[in-house]
């Protein structure tokens, strides 16, 4: 082979991955943060997949996504979202947490939330009909009547129970702490509250369920219990503690049951709506969507240990029973 004909294939041959490298640039690259770690989150990201597949945008085909994972450290949130910012990706979704980081991070890339809080209260929109700014999204908030049927299931599976501790994130709004005990108070139960907003507080808070000797544990919602999940279901399960939490990630490691908004439902409709910004709608016109699907989860190798009988009817009634 002549000296010219061997640089002109070289070039050919650099050409092609310059030329993909290229279309890759022109994707348009999703921010995905989370304050947790990735770990237990692959049904999420599947969910989300399959929403943006619905609107016809797939990974590695005609779109990126940079994932940024904050591991249960919240201080970390806004480096990670001015990180995103900088990059100037095409739209941040964010969870919990991480969504206030994001808005604070930038005023003109579009953001899709999935919390589990008031976003209204927190200042994340305007109103859920018309959040007015670049972000908008899911909320699974959470109020009395879910309370009161976690409470509900929760006593049907231990009767037993006179007093319920509740475990509640004091970082999370307050207000939680009044809607569970006015659900308790219909239920004509006992609640007591407790509260560990770090992981040195938790010691303290079961130590204090088992001085007041109760019964059952409802556990409150958060990025930081979710975080810390393996922690509080092995505390539950060291003090014989039958404990209801709010999504099915706790379950899947052992904790009894679950009963709350779908997780899964949620960041599949955040896919859509990213995808629905890719094609030109402005977070400002897309309402705030409200939780439609619920999830009853139970573990019955925990139930087993802990000498409980599950009832048939929450049997019938489970979405899921891990066995």
């Amino acid at each position: 082979m002549r000296r010219r004909e061997f640089i002109s294939l070289l070039g050919g041959a650099a050409a092609w991955p310059l030329a993909a490298w290229a279309q890759q640039a022109r994707m348009p690259v999703i921010g995905f943060l989370r304050s947790t770690s990735a770990e237990g989150t692959e049904h999420l990201l599947a969910a989300f997949r399959e929403g943006l597949k619905e609107t016809g945008h797939v990974e590695g085909q005609n779109l990126a996504i940079e994932y940024r994972w904050a591991e249960g450290n919240v201080d970390r949130l806004p480096g990670l979202a001015a990180e995103l910012a900088r990059q100037e990706v095409a739209v941040i979704v964010a969870n919990g947490v991480a969504a206030n980081a994001a808005k604070a991070a930038t005023r003109t890339i579009p953001i899709v939330f999935v919390v589990g809080i008031d976003p209204v209260r927190t200042g994340l929109v305007a109103s859920l009909n018309r959040p007015g700014t670049n972000v908008t999204g899911i909320s699974i908030v959470t109020g009395p009547d879910l309370h009161a049927k976690r409470l509900e299931v929760l006593h049907e599976l231990a009767p037993k129970a006179v007093t319920i501790a509740a475990l509640l994130d004091p970082n999370v709004v307050e207000s939680v702490a009044h809607d569970v005990e006015q659900a308790a108070r219909a239920l004509g139960l006992e609640v007591l509250i407790v509260k560990a907003g770090g992981e040195g507080e938790f010691e303290a808070a079961f130590l204090k369920m088992a001085q007041s000797r109760a019964g059952a544990l409802l556990v409150g919602g958060g990025a930081f219990f979710v975080t810390q999940r393996r922690r509080i279901v092995g505390m539950a399960a060291k003090h014989a503690l039958p404990a209801s939490y709010m999504t099915r990630d706790s379950v899947e490691v052992g904790g009894l049951m679950s009963y709350g908004p779908s997780q899964v439902d949620a960041y599949r409709r955040a896919g859509i709506y990213v995808g629905r910004i890719l094609d030109g709608a402005k977070p400002a016109d897309l309402p705030v969507e409200l939780p439609t699907k619920y999830e009853l989860v139970i573990n019955l190798k925990t139930a087993k240990a802990l000498g409980l009988n599950v009832p048939d009817k929450l049997l019938a009634l489970a979405d899921e029973v891990i066995e």
